[in-house]
């Protein structure tokens, strides 16, 4: 890459990475990471009362790093994401993730665990012939009252630990979690654009999609300059969320005495 075209990287990196968010009502906060050969970034997506997405924020290493997760977070609350606001965070499964949440936003925000990612693993333990059996009774937990399903996918565990007990741990594993959509009884045209990090994963597949033809990844920041780069393209492009006509209900449950407000008002 050419001296000229490095240094407009750089500036698309620091118009990314600077960005101020004091304005700015976020209702859903999504974290996923992604691989760029043998590098990792995550990237934290908000999407706001409307159903606006933004880009928040992007960093070099995986979810599974404490200092990498409190970083991004505390990065994105410097630039004027309200801690105070109650949001639903999606994420993908990662404990040191969730505890990072914790950390910086307390741990009275309701998180999401990415039921796609909990499927890709349970399903990752199973040989071929269970693979239909599991996926369907689980997404059909998935759909009941919380205690309902929790207590579903524990008997599904049960029968699985007889032979796969991987699959059964990781079945568990976060369980309440999978379960917060439910729990905060928010209408099922919500469900599918918030039970999952899917809507990061599609900003994330304009990036891939631009950055297909590197092979050969030199640093971090390389693949910081790019990922910045393909994110602001793809931001472009983005649409407002599915069954964003409803976030009123999850703004609702989230802060009720913001809403009164807004009424009375």
């Amino acid at each position: 890459m050419s001296r000229a075209a490095i240094e407009a990287s750089d500036a698309e990196v620091e118009a990314l990475l600077s960005r101020r968010f004091d304005d700015l009502k976020l209702l859903v906060v999504y974290i996923d990471g992604l691989l760029f050969g043998d590098y990792t970034m995550i990237g934290a997506v908000g999407v706001d009362v409307e159903g606006n997405k933004h880009v928040l924020g992007i960093r070099e290493g995986a979810t599974e790093n404490a200092t990498v997760a409190i970083g991004l977070l505390e990065d994105i609350v410097a630039r004027g994401v309200d801690p105070n606001r109650k949001m639903l965070f999606v994420i993908d499964g990662s404990k040191v993730l969730r505890a990072a949440i914790n950390t910086v936003f307390s741990s009275h925000q309701p998180v999401q665990r990415c039921r796609a990612h909990k499927l890709r693993n349970v399903l990752g333990y199973l040989p071929k012939d269970d693979k239909a059996q599991v996926k369907s009774l689980l997404r059909a937990a998935w759909k009941l009252r919380p205690e309902q399903g929790m207590a579903r996918i524990k008997k599904l565990a049960a029968w699985l630990d007889q032979k796969y007990p991987q699959a059964a741990a990781s079945l568990l594993e976060g369980l309440e979690e999978c379960f917060t959509i439910n729990r905060l009884d928010l209408p099922p045209a919500l469900h599918r654009c918030l039970a999952t990090t899917n809507i990061i994963e599609s900003p994330h597949a304009g990036v891939r999609i631009q950055t297909r033809r590197v092979t050969h990844w030199q640093n971090g920041k390389m693949v910081l300059r790019w990922m910045a780069s393909a994110f602001l393209r793809t931001e472009k492009r983005f649409k407002r969320i599915m069954g964003h006509r409803n976030l009123w209900a999850l703004e609702a449950i989230l802060n009720p005495s913001a809403t009164a407000s807004q009424k009375a008002a």
